[in-house]
């Protein structure tokens, strides 16, 4: 073929249209360490260079980047540029995800077809629909046969991620960040620098390629290292309803129940009643607060819990004083009124002063209160983002990037959740800034076993936020058991949002143990390796396989429509070793009176070995919808 004819991985204009850029190679170098290759390329007409860096590492994990530099003596707009790699003809299915609100992860499959599947996201953040990976499969691939390619942009602005097929049968991913019109351009001399994109290949299915995701995030040196503490959050205790002594309370049940991190959420700031106000003064309020924070603090502390707080820096109430003093720093097109959203504007980081008032009440407030962690929130979309009179979205990411970097170079401990509306900023490119992902602002535990499934697809555990609400979910309606709350919540970096100072001595003791077996397994939960079995769309059983131990999570989402039910074959084990089975108690449904028996169960325990367990499996008890089964395995 004389040159590809597909989408083009790098686009830009001059004074003169180059629709098809002549990047030759002309130097290729291998980093000295082994770390990875370099590849430089030019169109000397053009003036245009472009320096890609490939670099595998030791866990299959293929990060590239590319950087564009202008040669030339006028102005060069960068149209796009993204890393682009071919899959072989039997990739024949492609994996994507979709989502909303509340129900972020909704995995979308199809046939790889001729042509292109392009998805976009224009919403200034990785949004709700983002798909996460973008996967190519051999035909039926699952979690745990085929083949599977799948590639990720590590950015959290406007993204584009395709899979193309052309007429002469090639066939390839890409992703890049998806620049808008006149948004970047580079002076002579300037060079434009995209974001990392991630390639990730496996012949054992999905889990093969979240292993190897997960050992890569494992290795980095900022990986979390310390045990991931239980969390209470108090937005669904106590949503805008602050009161020393209510959260003094709240705060001694959460300690007696083996709570480690104490977590304020919104309301604590200046004019803060409801969602129309204060947003932006990020002060503490004095009506509220006559003592500031340091009574709640201190109490908190005295328990031995840390000290969290929620922070939403990038927006702002059109009802606040940054926005009535300063509506300059508001990311809009000044010639036009801005477009409010969820009562709020967005705040124009990349504008210094903007910037440096961040900064510098963000640092306040850590230092003053020894704050230990900040849910860092952005709970809009990018409407009409204007900076300095271009499309704004990729200078507001890369100066929210650099405001989370120098805030955590100033206060190394400090350790900061990325929530977006739930799970709308959940990218390789937040989470290198930050210790955790909110994956959803929805605690439905049936909901929750998919959203956390396929957001594990990218992260592993320790990372994904996972919370015990209370039994009426405030965004589903679903009321459901606590064991399968817990259960939920144990796979995941675990936490509670619910008004504990209202459960029964009962529920307690419920929490009680449930947080004592979550401190017990998180050295295997945060890092072993995530395996899920192929099942129905009736039930769910996944689990978490370590060194001589696994834990697995049996769910049934639906009415069970054979009589006898299906064989719990468990993935992932050692099949030379022999394990012990047993139930893990208050993580497990009481069966239905009129259940099938399963004599295993009925015994408490059973021991077999690995090979039987993943290949005979064990006989499942009958579970009525919204039930739980969780399995302790420990090698004999």
């Amino acid at each position: 073929m004389g040159r590809w004819a597909g989408r083009l991985g790098v686009e830009g204009a001059r004074d003169r249209a180059y629709p098809h850029l002549r990047l030759a190679p002309v130097e290729v170098s291998v980093a000295p360490d082994g770390g990875g290759v370099e590849v430089t390329s030019r169109d000397s007409d053009a003036g245009v260079s472009v320096v890609s860096s490939l670099v595998l590492d030791d866990a299959g994990v293929l990060r590239v980047r590319h950087m564009l530099t202008n040669e030339g003596s006028s102005a060069w707009t960068v149209g796009g540029l993204r890393a682009v790699l071919p899959v072989p003809d039997h990739a024949a299915e492609l994996l994507h995800f979709s989502g909303r609100w509340g129900l972020e992860k909704i995995p979308q499959r199809e046939a790889f077809r001729p042509g292109i599947r392009s998805l976009e996201t224009r919403r200034g953040r990785t949004g709700h629909s983002h798909t996460g990976l973008l996967v190519a499969g051999s035909a039926g691939f699952g979690f745990g046969s085929g083949e599977v390619w799948g590639v990720h942009a590590g950015w959290s602005g406007w993204t584009v991620h395709d899979a193309e097929r052309v007429a002469e049968g090639w066939s390839t991913l890409g992703a890049g960040e998806l620049l808008a019109s006149g948004e970047v351009v580079l002076a002579p001399g300037e060079s434009y620098a995209t974001p990392d994109v991630y390639f990730v290949y496996s012949d054992s299915g999905l889990d093969g390629l979240s292993s190897r995701l997960h050992a890569s995030l494992r290795s980095r040196p900022a990986h979390p290292s310390t045990p991931r503490p239980l969390v209470l959050n108090t937005w669904e205790a106590v949503y805008f309803d602050h009161d020393l002594d209510r959260m003094r309370g709240l705060a001694d049940v959460a300690a007696s129940v083996g709570v480690e991190r104490f977590v304020v959420d919104d309301g604590w700031f200046l004019g803060r009643r409801n969602d129309l106000g204060g947003l932006g003064d990020w002060y503490v309020d004095p009506d509220l607060w006559p003592d500031g924070l340091h009574p709640l603090v201190d109490h908190v502390k005295s328990l031995g819990m840390q000290f969290g707080l929620w922070v939403e820096p990038e927006m702002a109430n059109p009802r606040s004083r940054l926005v009535e003093e300063h509506p300059d720093w508001l990311l809009n097109d000044p010639s036009r009124v801005p477009r409010e959203w969820r009562n709020q504007h967005t705040v124009d980081v990349a504008n210094p002063k903007a910037y440096a008032y961040l900064l510098e009440r963000l640092d306040a407030l850590v230092s003053e209160y020894g704050i230990d962690y900040l849910k860092w929130d952005h709970n809009r979309d990018l409407l009409e983002a204007v900076h300095e009179g271009r499309a704004g979205v990729h200078e507001q990411t890369a100066a929210v990037y650099r405001l989370l970097d120098e805030l955590r170079s100033r206060h190394p401990a400090l350790e900061i959740e990325s929530c977006s509306s739930g799970g709308a900023r959940v990218d390789l490119g937040i989470i290198q800034r930050t210790d955790r992902v909110w994956a959803s602002d929805s605690n439905d535990p049936l909901d929750r076993q998919a959203i956390q499934r396929w957001t594990s697809l990218l992260l592993p555990p320790e990372l994904i936020g996972a919370h015990v609400g209370p039994s009426h979910t405030h965004v589903s309606g679903r009321v459901t058991s606590l064991e399968l709350r817990c259960a939920t919540a144990l796979f995941g970096h675990a936490g509670i949002e619910w008004d504990i100072t209202e459960c029964s001595p009962s529920e307690l003791a419920v929490l009680r143990e449930w947080a004592a077996t979550y401190k017990r397994l998180r050295p295997l939960l945060h890092t072993g390796r995530v395996v899920r079995a192929d099942t129905d769309d009736a039930h769910v059983l996944h689990g978490v396989v370590g060194p001589g131990q696994a834990v697995f999570s049996y769910v049934a989402l639906e009415t069970m429509t054979a009589d006898i039910p299906p064989r719990l074959r468990l993935p992932g084990l050692d099949p030379s070793t022999t394990y012990r089975v047993v139930p893990v108690p208050g993580l497990s449904s009481a069966l239905p009176r009129w259940a099938r028996p399963a004599a295993w169960l009925e015994a408490g325990a059973v021991e077999l070995p690995g090979r039987v367990l993943a290949t005979v499996g064990l006989q499942a008890p009958t579970l009525n919808p919204a039930q739980v089964l969780t399995l302790e395995l420990t090698a004999v």
